[in-house]
């Protein structure tokens, strides 16, 4: 139910409760005159003044209430420092004034006619609208001992409906505020919870679609450099060979020299586009810190992120810190879309012959020999998925394991040989 709903609601409550008291009025006048009692004019006069005050409430109510809005309740109004001091709203001087005049003159009419004592049902709601409830619930047990008091005096006896009619009147004044104020803050909730709902869908979309984007930015990294680069590299090597080869002054060797430059250049071009096609996030810093940056970034309901370095941080390779970075988005991003977890961390170890990357989330776990491809994100939706990581570690000598369980969480790991181990195993 959205706003506009509640307008709805309150203004025809409005209305049932001017029809109400309009009502009762009535009734009073016609039950005087019907019994053409000496007070009869008094009770006239009484009543007339009641009507005029309470309309005279009601239109500079209606006056200054902004079309579409709907009232607060209890200290909100008190505390709302742009709603108009002197106007006849709830939780002003002036409304509890407005109120306090339609008392007395109630409790004048209550003197004069014991009919009037019915009209205690609609200052019922009018007190728990206008007033806070720690003052609203004293002014209804006043108006019912009011009502009852009257009801005594008029008639010079006790009866149980004298005592019973007021007071479930006020009971069900009371219960009814309460219960439309508990459904209101019940459906504000539901509103915000919604709204936060498709915030999170729209950044989930985001992220997806950034990591398609730096998916395929790292894949022509990737070719760029495993083709052009490579191509270019060798070419400029065996014309440098060539050109050492030949006289210094054979014909061909300007062309040679001049067809090195031209590969140098072209490849010193390549790697430059395989710069700028890197993560933009390991162009701002280090590793640990662009992995403490996703962390930070990662929002979903109810879930705490969080990372943490283990040994002392040693330079790596762009592609391995590139390996590791994308192993980190993709074992994060599917915690946020599948895990429902409530905790995730992100553990960086730097030890003595490799570096290890470790994620880990108390979600729902799954089977990790059983599940379909698509529950983890590797399916046709554009998500980095186990095998991608698998591969991806393979590429540079390392290994991914998985662990996990249903109800149990899921911890992700990737190790990487440190290059400078792989070349002293070389030699």
């Amino acid at each position: 139910m959205d706003s506009r709903s509640h307008t709805h609601v309150t203004a025809a409550l409005r209305l049932c409760l001017h029809a109400l008291l309009a009502g009762l009025l009535a009734l009073v006048v016609v039950r005087a005159v019907s019994e053409d009692a000496a007070d009869t004019a008094a009770v006239v006069a009484v009543t007339l003044l009641t009507a005029a005050l309470y309309a005279a409430g009601a239109v500079r109510s209606s006056a200054v209430q902004p079309k579409g809005s709907v009232q607060p309740k209890g200290s909100e109004r008190l505390k709302d420092p742009a709603r108009p001091r002197t106007s006849v709203q709830p939780g002003t001087p002036a409304g509890a004034w407005w109120l306090g005049g339609l008392w007395v003159l109630w409790a004048a009419l209550l003197v004069l006619s014991p009919d009037a004592l019915w009209v205690a049902f609609p200052l019922y709601f009018l007190q728990l609208h206008f007033l806070p409830m720690r003052w609203a619930l004293p002014a209804v047990v006043v108006t019912a001992a009011a009502a009852i008091t009257s009801f005594v005096v008029h008639r010079q006896e006790i009866e149980p409906g004298a005592f019973i009619g007021p007071l479930i009147g006020a009971a069900v004044a009371v219960a009814t505020v309460l219960g439309y104020d508990a459904l209101f803050r019940e459906s504000e909730r539901r509103r915000e919870l919604i709204v936060e709902l498709v915030a999170t869908r729209a950044d989930l979309a985001e992220a997806e679609r950034t990591a398609g984007t730096l998916a395929e930015r790292e894949r022509l990294a990737r070719e760029i450099h495993d083709t052009l680069a490579q191509g270019l590299s060798s070419i400029q090597l065996l014309l440098r060979a060539a050109e050492r080869s030949l006289p210094e002054n054979a014909p061909a060797t300007p062309h040679v020299r001049a067809a090195r430059e031209a590969a140098q250049a072209n490849l010193a071009e390549a790697r430059s586009f395989v710069r700028a096609l890197t993560p933009p996030d390991l162009e701002h810093g280090s590793l640990a810190a662009a992995l403490e940056r996703l962390c930070a970034r990662t929002t979903a309901p109810e879930l705490t992120v969080r990372f943490a370095v283990s040994g002392t941080p040693v330079e790596l390779p762009t592609p391995y810190e590139v390996a590791l970075l994308r192993t980190a988005q993709s074992a994060l991003a599917n915690t946020v879309r599948h895990a429902a977890a409530r905790r995730a961390e992100i553990t960086l170890s730097f030890m003595d012959t490799s570096v290890a990357l470790d994620v880990v989330d108390d979600g729902r776990g799954f089977d990790p020999s059983g599940a379909p491809v698509h529950e983890r994100g590797t399916g046709g939706d554009g998500g980095f998925g186990l095998p991608a990581m698998r591969a991806r570690a393979g590429s540079l000598g390392g290994a991914l394991s998985v662990e996990s369980a249903p109800g149990q969480g899921t911890a992700v790991a990737l190790t990487l040989p440190l290059p400078d181990t792989e070349a002293e195993r070389a030699a």
